[in-house]
């Protein structure tokens, strides 16, 4: 007992001191990137933050319960649509009796908006999840698949006979981000250094993933998450097992939801203009590439395909176009089509040589000696 207290000591001391050092890089990441490369990378790692939750939420849907979710970006629009609704001019331009009430328009707290952007996602995913709790594999892809695309051209045609979303045209005017008197549309100066408004979304989308982070890593390890694996695992035996097989689906639904809500709401404050275009299939797809290339149903794998999958156009961008120019005089091959012929490529280069994900869960159970052929030591 007396030689393992140092140990755990020495362990413990060694995660502090990590933790210590990645907040430190973290904090100055926006600094660094931006001297190197301007606000536009800051502005793309604000992005990254928004995928990380995005991924993060999917990955409780189809990584944990093993739901394949082809529409999970409705949710992403519904939360960015209750923002821009309930922090922006548009309803009262629009309705009189809402004028007449809010005559300088609607902008209530971000305190109320949040929370309700994430209940209204929520009761979305209990919607969507119910008619689909007995479909599998293709089918229930598909069917999401469809419910998405019905959101999506919804929030397009909803501008006749009322303008609730104002069509394709999309609703502007809106509110940015105000918490204890800061409003994160304009810079700050904080400690004698001047925070753009891209700098204070980079920190506060920061801080966002990492309370997702922690709220997957205990979802994770709870019962509930138990439930969701033994789900995806084989439902038949986690029904036998007496495993309430609707409820735990429509809480994957549910939670995953939630944070598709909350991710749409920070995009919708951080551009200050929504429209549907910004919800198309193709996003889905890339958030589910995210999760599949990093690994299923691992965090950190989910974390590490969410970062270089949204950081890979910005790099393209920065380097195919300039490079094109230097070597033909024109560009040859947009950045945009390269990037989804090198998703394509690089998709199926997982499939064949990591079909469980760069980054994959580790396996319970196996011992590593017998997978590789060997006969494992007997114990004494």
């Amino acid at each position: 007992m007396k030689t393992l207290l140092p140990k755990l000591s020495n362990d413990r001391r060694a995660a502090w001191l990590a933790t210590l050092l990645l907040a430190a890089v973290l904090i100055a990441l926006p600094f660094v990137v931006g001297h190197l490369g301007g606000n536009a990378f800051v502005r793309a790692l604000a992005f990254t933050c928004l995928y990380v939750m995005l991924a993060l939420g999917l990955n409780i849907v189809v990584g944990f319960a093993g739901l394949l979710d082809l529409g999970y970006i409705a949710f992403y629009a519904v939360g960015a649509y209750v923002y821009a609704l309930l922090a922006s001019p548009h309803l009262s331009s629009h309705f009189a009796w809402i004028a007449q009430m809010f005559p300088n328009g609607l902008h209530i707290s971000i305190w109320l908006v949040i929370p309700l952007g994430a209940g209204l996602a929520a009761f979305a995913g209990i919607l969507f999840g119910a008619p689909v709790l007995k479909l599998r594999g293709d089918y229930l892809a598909i069917v999401t698949l469809g419910f998405g695309e019905i959101t999506r051209i919804f929030m397009n045609n909803l501008n006749a006979p009322l303008n609730i979303t104002n069509g394709p045209q999309g609703i502007t005017l809106i509110d940015p981000v105000r918490i204890l008197g800061i409003d994160f549309g304009r810079p700050q100066s904080l400690f004698g250094f001047e925070l753009p408004p891209v700098y204070l979304y980079y920190y506060l989308f920061l801080v966002l993933t990492i309370a997702a982070i922690v709220v997957c890593v205990r979802l994770q390890d709870s019962r509930l998450g138990r439930a969701w694996m033994a789900i995806r695992e084989d439902e038949i035996a986690a029904k036998a097992m007496g495993i309430n097989v609707r409820n735990v689906k429509l809480l994957a639904f549910a939670l995953g939801a939630t944070f598709g809500g909350v991710s749409g709401a920070m995009f919708s404050a951080f551009q200050g203009f929504v429209s549907p275009e910004s919800f198309v299939l193709g996003e889905s797809i890339i958030v589910l590439s995210m999760i599949v290339l990093g690994g299923l149903g691992h965090i950190p794998g989910v974390l590490l395909g969410a970062i270089l999958l949204s950081m890979f156009p910005e790099v393209l961008r920065h380097t195919v176009v300039p490079v094109q120019n230097f070597l033909f005089g024109h560009v040859v091959v947009d950045a945009e089509v390269l990037r989804m012929m090198l998703y394509g490529f690089a998709m199926v280069l997982v499939m064949l040589y990591r079909p469980k994900g760069l980054w994959p869960a580790p396996e319970h159970g196996i011992n590593p000696a017998s997978r590789a052929g060997q006969t494992a030591p007997q114990r004494a």
